[in-house]
């Protein structure tokens, strides 16, 4: 069982780090993908810098994966218990980004 927690938080790591990395290569083409921004119409789009925004959350993505790598230390002693910290540090780095989105487009 430590082996599939093991795993799993490295999987959910390399998951979050190659979205992080796309997001960031893509310039500007992966913003179709930000919930919300897909939906603004051409006008309101123009006001973005696409790039820029698929950068500045691409590099948030690539940090989400360092909770699941803090989790496969702590999984290799207490099974378990890293996913679960993981799990926790990415919710509160996800209400983080959510204050933040909410704060940039006010």
């Amino acid at each position: 069982m430590k082996l599939y927690y093991i795993l799993f938080d490295l999987m959910m790591a390399i998951l979050f780090f190659l979205m992080g990395i796309s997001f960031y290569k893509s310039n500007g083409k992966a913003a179709n993908f930000l919930t919300g921004y897909n939906m603004k119409s051409i006008d309101e789009r123009k006001k973005f810098n696409e790039d820029t925004l698929c950068k500045d959350y691409g590099k948030k993505m690539m940090l989400w994966a360092i909770p699941f790598l803090i989790g496969i230390g702590i999984d290799i002693y207490s099974p378990g218990k890293g996913v679960r910290i993981a799990w926790i540090l990415w919710v509160i780095m996800l209400i983080q980004l959510l204050i933040e989105r909410h704060q940039r487009e006010n």
